[in-house]
């Protein structure tokens, strides 16, 4: 684990790439990250996220600065110009079930092919989805998604890279965690190694690439 600036960090993304990023709407999203990708002028990025937050929130602002060319989203409600980019044809948007999402991405963590899902059955899902049967009842198959580079937000790191988070700001970070080839992380606070206990740590340091530096 290595501790860079901010500006370090984000050069090393190079446009096309693929990210998986943690928060839901903007809570518990690395928002100097987003920041900083606007400032580099990142572009034709695949965005991997529960949603696309607000205009000027969150992953909002990259949609914003037209950083990202396709977002796998649960939805888009909640930001009027994902659905105008995505009217406009300036963006492609895939909507995936917020379960389904999820076990997704943790499938890509945890090195699987994909996850067996009953969700979708019978819709508009299941288009193109190969079926399968088990004990008399169909699923959807779900392939796994994984992604070039994971950018995680905690409440405290330590200089090894272990992380904390902070009540709802969890919510898909520790899982986002694992599905990235290269993991960047923010934190509210980087303290000397110790300082968390072992019983706190939620993402441990091995799975853990950089720590942005604070200040």
């Amino acid at each position: 684990m290595k501790t860079v600036p901010l500006a370090e960090a984000v050069a090393m993304i190079p446009d096309g790439a693929r990210l998986v990023v943690g928060g839901f709407l903007s809570v518990g999203t690395p928002e100097r990250l987003m920041d900083e990708i606007v400032r580099q002028e990142k572009r034709d990025l695949t965005l991997i996220a529960n949603d696309t937050a607000r205009p000027g929130v969150g992953v909002g602002k990259l949609v914003d600065a037209k950083c990202v060319r396709r977002v796998i989203v649960s939805h888009i409600g909640t930001n009027p110009e994902t659905q105008r980019q995505m009217f406009a044809d300036e963006i492609t948007v895939e909507l995936v079930p917020q379960g389904t999402l999820i076990e997704r991405i943790r499938a890509g963590g945890y090195g699987l092919g994909g996850v067996l899902t009953p969700t979708g059955v019978g819709t508009l899902v299941e288009e193109g989805k190969q079926k399968i049967e088990v004990d008399g009842r169909t699923y959807l198959l779900e392939t796994a998604l994984k992604a070039d580079f994971a950018l995680v937000h905690a409440f405290l790191a330590d200089y090894l890279g272990n992380l904390a988070y902070a009540l709802t700001a969890r919510n898909y970070n520790p899982i986002v965690a694992m599905a990235g080839e290269t993991v960047i992380a923010t934190a509210e606070h980087i303290v000397p190694v110790g300082v968390i206990s072992p019983d706190h740590v939620v993402t441990p340091a091995p799975l853990v690439d950089y720590i942005v530096a604070n200040g």
